[in-house]
């Protein structure tokens, strides 16, 4: 039973690392192609597939990968802007700010909507000012 469990688990792993290669980009890849990697995660399951997930770990996290923090329609504040990535078909995530206080436009919209609400406070003080003189 454990022999069993032990050859799904490589099996899993082996089938989740071809997948994430196949939907890798060319930065992501520690400097192979991709027909090597799936080569190496084929013949070596273990070792190849453990290789892989520990490569593009430390390529995302040098900022090659998809969560690298991107340029929003401001110019991305502070943020760094990304390295060029080559295009790849297929769903991209939004490049658009990741909180709501990141976002240019949500900052714009309160701050009128702050204005309105003062204008209209000072609207109304200065109608009960008017009443107060006029009795």
């Amino acid at each position: 039973m454990r022999n069993i469990l032990l050859i799904l688990v490589i099996v899993g792993l082996m089938a989740y690392a071809l997948a994430d290669v196949w939907g890798s980009d060319e930065d992501e890849r520690g400097g192979l192609p991709r027909w090597l990697w799936v080569l190496l995660i084929v013949l070596l399951p273990l070792l190849g597939a453990i290789s892989w997930i520990v490569v593009r770990l430390a390529a995302r996290r040098s900022g090659a990968g998809p969560s690298a923090p991107n340029s929003g329609p401001s110019g991305g504040g502070n943020r760094p802007t990304p390295p060029p990535r080559s295009p790849r078909p297929g769903p991209r995530r939004p490049a658009g700010p990741v909180a709501p206080d990141d976002d240019p436009e949500f900052l714009w919209r309160l701050e009128q909507e702050k204005r309105k609400r003062e204008r209209e406070a000072r609207g109304h003080q200065e109608a009960k000012d008017d009443d107060v003189e006029n009795s």
